[in-house]
């Protein structure tokens, strides 16, 4: 029973002396997250790709809309499948198996001869990406120590936006090419990292807390001392771990037998049927997080950036092209910069500074862009501002919103309810992003250009006011701690009352049995 330590201990590992970051699990979460290069290579390369699809295949816009954005109503059926055999095979496996579904997709859509193939690649692309979207986030956040969680659950984002990066590089590069020849390798190639991927994972060790939840405590235990910052802080995980799997803290065996319901089983109806007041918030925290990254229009500005700066007054391909590479670059060293804010300014205040960001950059590139709509000459002015709005956009998008979108969600649920937990916000994010890119053109046909971009203004300033009343801090808590703080809405700095408290809030410190909450 060695979990009567004070919390503070568990709050912080000794902060005071500040660990070295570990390097084991560094390594481990940059393999698992570099599965996010799958999904930001599709969306950056689809970017200019369409383009040349159109030109080729001869289709209309609502078609290029349905190719850019079905790929984001495939990949819910991946994330859904992800949860469930993330529990069944483990998430390095499901890792593996996210690569060799993308690979499939990406070797169908390169060899794509007409408008219809190419869309049945796209739903194995799709699959593949779900699986990779949820599995992704979910194994790094298990993975990591406290003391860096939020840095490398972060790195899922930044490989996500160097995806993108060189999705742009792509789009410029085969832009040469003939137009059959081009667009077609601009999609195949995403075939090699997928391969990679699917091979060098398996060189990863499995989560800890997948592990416990099998009942295979021994192995659990050898990971932790290898993925901790120190001894201390290897023994307190493992005891809330096996707390929250109702495993006895006196049970030393490596092998256990582990009650059914830590496999998956009652897990849907937990969280929608009979959910307790901090699992409610927890949900609701997540879906909505979820939901306003992509309602605020991220994927229209990243898919379709060459549209939008063609309607700023760009007409040269070329130029189209090194504007969106010039996006990709900004995104990604925006990422670089927020992985290093997360563990230090913590993820409410980012989150809400990066939301204030956005407002102001979409109410400028909407003000710029109805500016030229309505000018029948060229404004080089207009141009710039256009440009400049968008950097800022991506930019502060991806030092808050982005990151900790995937940072918050996948550490705010509970080791019985996080798979599918995270799987539902993933399907929500997609879902999202399938509407807003396969409705962009004929939203801007029907408002303009600049019209939807201001309307893309009004919903960030409902995702401020959402994050703002129902998302408290989790920076500095382990994993088994961060339920206490929810349950209590409308309130940024709950104290948790306690298992038998009135508001039957989990407590933080693991001294307490929470098995009543685990059945």
């Amino acid at each position: 029973m060695a979990v009567d330590e004070p919390p503070s201990m568990k709050q912080d590992f000794d902060l005071q002396n500040k660990p070295k970051r570990n390097k084991f699990a560094l390594a481990c979460a940059v393999l698992a997250s570099m599965t996010s290069i799958l999904l930001g290579y599709d969306i950056g390369v689809m970017s200019g790709a369409a383009l040349y699809i159109q030109r080729d295949l001869r289709v209309s816009d609502v078609k290029i809309e349905i190719l850019n954005g079905i790929i984001n109503l495939y990949s819910p059926v991946g994330s859904f499948i992800a949860g469930r055999t993330s529990d069944w095979i483990g998430r390095r496996y499901t890792i593996a198996l996210a690569g060799i579904i993308f690979f499939a997709g990406a070797i169908l859509m390169g060899f794509s001869p007409n408008y219809a193939f190419l869309m049945f690649g796209r739903f194995f692309a799709g699959v593949g990406i779900g699986f990779a979207f949820l599995i992704a986030p979910v194994y790094t956040s298990e993975i990591s120590p406290t003391s860096s969680r939020g840095l490398l659950t972060s790195l899922p984002e930044i490989f996500l936006n160097g995806g993108i990066l060189i999705g742009y590089i792509s789009n410029y590069g085969f832009s040469k090419l003939s137009l059959r020849l081009g667009w077609r390798l601009m999609l195949g190639v995403g075939a090699i990292p997928a391969m990679f991927l699917a091979v060098v994972v398996l060189v990863m060790p499995e989560s800890p807390r997948w592990l416990v939840a099998q009942g295979r405590l021994g192995e659990a235990k050898k990971i932790l001392y290898k993925i901790s910052d120190s001894e201390e802080e290897a023994r307190l995980r493992l005891a809330d771990i096996k707390e929250t799997a109702g495993i006895p803290q006196d049970c030393d065996e490596d092998v256990v037998l582990v009650n059914k319901q830590s496999h998956g089983q009652g897990v849907w109806k937990e969280l929608f049927l009979h959910p307790t007041r901090p699992v409610l918030h927890i949900f609701i925290a997540s879906l909505g997080i979820h939901f306003f990254a992509q309602a605020t229009g991220i994927d229209a500005v990243v898919l379709y950036s060459p549209r939008i700066f063609q309607s700023a007054g760009i007409k040269s391909d070329n130029y189209l092209l090194l504007a969106t590479v010039a996006v990709g670059f900004v995104k990604t060293v925006s990422i670089l910069v927020a992985t290093f804010l997360l563990d230090r300014a913590g993820r409410r205040v980012l989150l809400l500074c990066s939301v204030s960001g956005l407002i102001l950059s979409l109410v400028t590139l909407a003000v710029s862009l109805t500016v030229v709509g309505h000018s029948s000459s060229t404004l080089t002015w207009a141009i710039g501002l256009s440009i400049a709005s968008v950097l800022a956009y991506v930019a502060t998008f991806s030092i808050g919103s982005g990151p900790i979108t995937w940072v918050y969600s996948s550490e705010i649920f509970p080791l019985r309810l996080r798979a599918q937990g995270v799987a539902i916000g993933a399907i929500v994010n997609r879902v999202t992003s399938g509407v807003i890119s396969m409705t962009f053109l004929s939203l801007c046909k029907a408002i303009t250009t600049g019209g939807a971009f201001f309307l893309f203004a009004a919903v960030a300033v409902a995702a401020w006011i959402f994050h703002y009343t129902m998302l408290p801090e989790t920076r500095g808590k382990t994993l088994e701690e961060i339920e206490g703080s929810f349950g209590h809405f409308w309130r940024r700095n709950p104290k948790p009352k306690g298992l038998h408290g009135t508001n039957g809030d989990i407590p933080l410190t693991s001294s307490v049995k929470t098995s009543t909450n685990i059945d």
